[in-house]
This record gives C-alpha cells, structure tokens and sequence, in this order.
C-alpha cells in the first residue's frame, strides 16, 4: 500500500481530501526530491501535479499518484476536487504560510477548508514510524558517516584548524556518495568542545584536545547522524573521567532502548548516570530526537516527553558532559527501536580514541 492510501486510515471521516505542498512531505509521499510541486489525495486516488521542469523524472519516479503535468494549477485541483466530489480539503497547518492559504481560499472558495492539525498529526504519525526502506536509507547514511569518521582519524592532527577538519569531513562524506550532509558539521576543540552547538572556528588543535565531531550524511533525502569525541595526545586524568561517565549514560540507555518504553524514562536511564556522578548541571539538552527526512523529528526523547517509543521509531542516544573553559564530551548513536531492545545503526567503537 502506498503512503498516500495510508493518509486517510490516520484522518478524521469528515475530510476527503488532503493536498499536501510542502518539500519534505511531498517527498514523503512521492520518493522524489522537487522544489515545486503539489500533492493531492484522495480516499480512490493521488495525483502529482508538476511543472515541465520535473515531469519528465517524475513520470519515472512516481508510482504513487498519477502524474500530471501542471499548467493551471488552481483549475487543475479544481476539476480533480470535482471529479472526485470532495467537500472538505485539509492542508498542513503546520507548513503552509497564511499567504498560501490565502489563495488557496480565493481560487477554491466554494470548498472548505480544514485548517486544524488533523493533517498534519496524520502525516507526523506517519513519518514517525520507519519503514523498511527508510531505515535501510537511514542505515546506509550512518555507514557513510562511519567511514569518513575512520578517515578523520588520519586526518586529524595537532595544528589543523577546527575548520579545516570540518571541511575534510563534508568533503570525505559528499565524496563518498552522499545526496548532501545532514546539517551544518559541528567540529569542535579544547575548550571549545563545552559548546554543544558551537560553530568551527580558525583554532587549531592542540596537544592534550578533546575534538568532537557531530555529523551525518543524507542518503536519497534520509538524514544519519553521529557524534564522536577523540583525543589528540594525552588527555587529563579528568578528561578520562568524564569520558567514561558518558559512555557509561549511553550504554544505560542503550540497554534500555525497547518498544513500550517512555521516552522521559529512556533520558532517565542516561541522565541519572550522569547525575549520580555529579554532573548533572553539565547535561542540559535532551537525550535524543528523531531522524529521517528532516534532522530533528519525532520523537523527542526528553525528561518532558511522555510518547511511548514503539517498534521501527528511531532516536539518537546521545548524552553529553559540557563543563564551560575546560572541556565538553558528547556521545550520539542512532537506534532503530525493536519490540524487546534496539537497532544499533552505528558500528564503529567507542572507546576513547587517543591519536
């Protein structure tokens, strides 16, 4: 069954139609990357309207909807709303500009409109759960990352800016075959690396470093990430420490990773770790969130969120210690969650790696 039949089983009986603009969520339902483009469901059949620029690979791409190749849009939605004798038309409360909306009213003023967030609950509950597809893309992008952290290993060396480094390891990723990289690379070093989003910088890596790296590579639009903290020389016995308390809360929380779990209770299993070490202060983001089409999705598995994880959802687990003008460590794997445990799609070690 294609996605777009699936929409109408998570939709409330009163809407029978959904048109669905916005970039990541026509991907979602068509499997192909365009910068225009409108999808429109209904409960007998999809359609994918597209200018000429995209028709000729959408007629090859899509199998999900009918393709039709776009000419006068507002008269094209409006014979297929009539043809199909819908009433009620949802849209993505959440991604349609109230401009957009706008025209949309004044082109088709003799339907309603449902602007609450029925659809796009639908469509998030949807893109929630992964599918075999999704998380084979999301399991080649985190094996893609993977090898050029390995390459990084040999790159990296006192002396080279945090820059430098970031661009090595864009450059090693999109070398390697990925569509792009996941987000702005974060690489970070010394003192730096108590930043859990600081930019790269012209500082150069020093002898007794910590260099943290944060990560991904996007694979035919699924998004992989990662975090590793290497040192370069010899770290300080406090630095060890701290390393190890973090493995330890990511290990926790790796063991306790399972379907029916809460998320608050999966940051729990890491960030009591952490607490009882007495860092507890130095831990202020979430554990983990959601991968896919887009970086940050649900789940949020924060000390907040009572979601229950259930089975092929995937999260990052990624605790961190961040202790301001010394040092910071953060650890971050991506799971695929299993009816009993999880998926671990990162592979390479996380011993503390002194090169």
């Amino acid at each position: 069954m294609y996605k777009t039949e699936e929409i109408f089983k998570k939709l409330p009986r009163g809407i029978d139609c959904a048109l669905i603009t916005s970039s990541k969520n026509r991907r979602y339902f068509t499997g192909m990357k365009s910068s225009a483009g409108t999808v429109i469901c209904f409960r007998e059949k999809a359609y994918f309207i597209v200018d000429f620029r995209y028709i000729e690979k959408a007629r090859v791409t899509v199998k999900s909807c009918e393709v039709i190749e776009q000419n006068s849009i507002y008269n094209q939605l409006k014979e297929l709303i009539k043809k199909h004798g819908a009433k009620r038309i949802a849209v993505e409360a959440d991604k349609m500009a109230i401009s957009e909306l706008d025209s949309y009213k004044k082109k088709l003023s003799e339907y309603e409109f449902d602007t609450s967030d029925s659809l796009s609950k639908a469509i998030s509950g949807m893109r929630v759960i992964k599918d075999k597809h999704e998380i084979e893309k999301i399991s080649q992008a985190q094996g893609l990352a993977e090898k050029a952290f390995l390459h990084m290993l040999n790159f990296i060396q006192v002396g080279r800016t945090e820059r430098e480094i970031e661009l090595e390891l864009n450059w090693n990723m999109l070398k390697g075959g990925a569509e792009s990289i996941s987000f702005d690379s974060i690489v970070l070093s010394g003192k730096n690396t108590s930043m859990p989003h600081g930019v790269p910088s012209e500082k150069k890596v020093e002898s007794g470093d910590f260099v943290l790296m944060d990560f991904g590579a996007v694979i035919d639009g699924y998004h992989g990430d990662m975090t590793r903290t290497i040192c370069v020389g010899k770290p300080s016995a406090e630095m060890v420490d701290v390393y190890s308390i973090v493995l330890r809360a990511q290990q926790n929380a790796l063991h306790s990773a399972r379907s029916g779990i809460k998320a608050k209770d999966l940051d729990n299993s890491a960030r009591s770790i952490i607490e009882d070490s007495g860092y507890g202060s130095a831990f202020g983001h979430s554990l983990g969130h959601g991968v896919g089409l887009d970086i940050h999705e649900m789940p949020s598995a924060s000390h907040l969120s009572e979601v229950l994880l259930e089975k092929n959802m995937l999260v990052t687990i990624e605790p961190g210690i961040y202790l301001p003008n010394k040092f910071g460590v953060r650890i971050e794997d991506l799971v695929v969650i299993t009816d009993d445990s999880c998926i671990n799609l990162n592979k390479t070690s996380k011993k503390l790696i002194c090169i």
